[in-house]
């Protein structure tokens, strides 16, 4: 059983309905607005479909834009993860909106996951993918 250094709770939004609660009465963390990646959600093939299905996937990674966000944000993030655990801060949350909280925002909270899963293996990740009423931990 890995001993765990930091808890990083990552949610999935939807704009419409309202940005996602700290509930781990810290306060902060990161809020990314996906909006500015292209939206799969306008063509009639990905409309009932995630940012999970692998169809959703290779069309947000064909966009230059989507690979340069998603850099950005594991940069950003590992800096904040870092000295977290540097300064035994138990919690850190990291919240990715747009529009309908289907397809980008779910699309970035889980290669998020995946990365900090792979780079720090004592952190815990919870993922909450809300409009999806999804819940796991990584």
């Amino acid at each position: 059983m890995k001993e765990t250094c930091l808890k990083v709770s990552i949610s999935s939004f939807s704009y419409k309905k309202g940005i996602p609660e700290d509930h781990s009465g810290n306060g902060g963390g990161f809020i990314f607005d996906c909006r500015c990646i292209p939206n799969p959600g306008i063509y009639e093939e990905y409309k009932q479909l995630t940012g999970m299905d692998i169809e959703v996937k290779e069309f947000l990674e064909k966009n230059e834009t989507t690979i340069i966000f998603s850099s950005h944000i594991h940069s950003i993030v590992s800096i904040a993860v870092e000295r977290y655990i540097e300064r035994e801060f138990t919690h850190l949350m990291v919240n990715f909106g747009c529009t309908g909280g289907q397809h980008r925002s779910v699309y970035f909270a889980e290669t998020l996951s995946l990365y900090l899963h792979k780079q720090y293996p004592c952190v815990e990740i919870q993922v909450n993918h809300r409009e999806q009423n999804i819940q796991k931990i990584v």
